[in-house]
């Protein structure tokens, strides 16, 4: 097991209070994931090549001098960060999360157990790209290969290219997947929530942790922010999302969560997500 992290934020926003002081921050996870860390941040301000700057490292986060100081000076518009517990592939800088190819960065969390299935869908382009031996650069290198093939909007390749590996029964694979503009995450073995932070958040401005200790957070009135995470990492109104979910999170004109992919019998956190969403339809062809 793994725990993922994606942050889009329709402001330039610091991400150290979620990666190292939240209750439940990536750091204070580490101790049960301690085989790597890293961090992708994304800065709609630079160039499109430059826009990504990723770090990693193979030591638990919390006992990472270096995370800290990532984690203390990451500030963009939008966040992948993920911690290891191996499952496949030993413990190396060539297998921590996230990866970051063409622009895309992809983080996952979960074991695939039909690997060849995977290997026998990719293009040889993207299987010579993988430098390590996880799983999870595999599902990474199919997924490029469905985007490389076209056929559709991102959006529609994804919806394909998950519901089929869902029918497969390939294993487990939650992920992050992000271009910056537009993040997709998908919950499909392990748990995944979501939250949404609006200018009238209660507790935008100030956290309690612990009675008599609290975190005053830099959080502007107009800036609005969707989290994506494994587990809830603050005391916030997080939803979880239903085994076999996919969802859009785009940034611009604001961060939104659209349903790309939903179970046939919806729950809560899918009709909220709709109802806060301008796309009436769960089936998106705009992107």
């Amino acid at each position: 097991m793994c725990r993922l992290l994606g942050i889009v934020a329709s402001e330039l926003t610091e991400f150290g209070l979620a990666l190292t002081d939240a209750p439940r921050s990536l750091a204070r996870l580490s101790a049960q994931h301690p085989d790597g860390w890293g961090i992708a941040v994304h800065d709609a301000r630079a160039k499109r090549d430059q826009a990504w700057q990723l770090h990693k490292g193979v030591d638990p986060a919390a006992h990472d001098r270096r995370f800290h100081e990532v984690a203390g000076r990451s500030r963009g518009h939008s966040l992948v960060a993920h911690i290891r517990q191996k499952t496949v592939g030993p413990t190396r800088l060539e297998n921590t999360h996230p990866f970051v190819r063409d622009g895309w960065v992809f983080a996952h969390n979960g074991t695939i157990t039909e690997q060849d299935e995977l290997r026998a869908r990719s293009s040889a382009h993207r299987l010579r790209e993988i430098t390590g031996e996880t799983d999870s650069e595999l599902l990474f290198a199919h997924l490029l290969t469905r985007l490389d093939e076209g056929g559709g909007t991102p959006t529609d390749i994804l919806e394909a290219a998950t519901s089929e590996l869902r029918a497969k029964r390939i294993g487990a694979f939650n992920f992050l997947l992000s271009n910056g503009e537009t993040t997709f995450a998908h919950r499909f073995g392990r748990t995944l929530f979501v939250l949404e932070r609006a200018p009238d958040d209660p507790v935008r401005q100030e956290r309690r942790l612990v009675p008599g200790t609290s975190i005053v957070t830099k959080w502007t009135q107009r800036r609005r922010a969707i989290f994506i995470a494994s587990e809830r990492i603050t005391d916030e109104p997080w939803r979880e999302l239903p085994e076999g979910t996919l969802v859009r999170i785009d940034r611009t004109p604001k961060p939104t969560v659209v349903p790309v992919v939903a179970p046939p019998v919806e729950s809560e956190v899918m009709v909220s997500v709709r109802a806060a969403s301008s796309t009436p339809s769960a089936k998106i062809r705009s992107r």
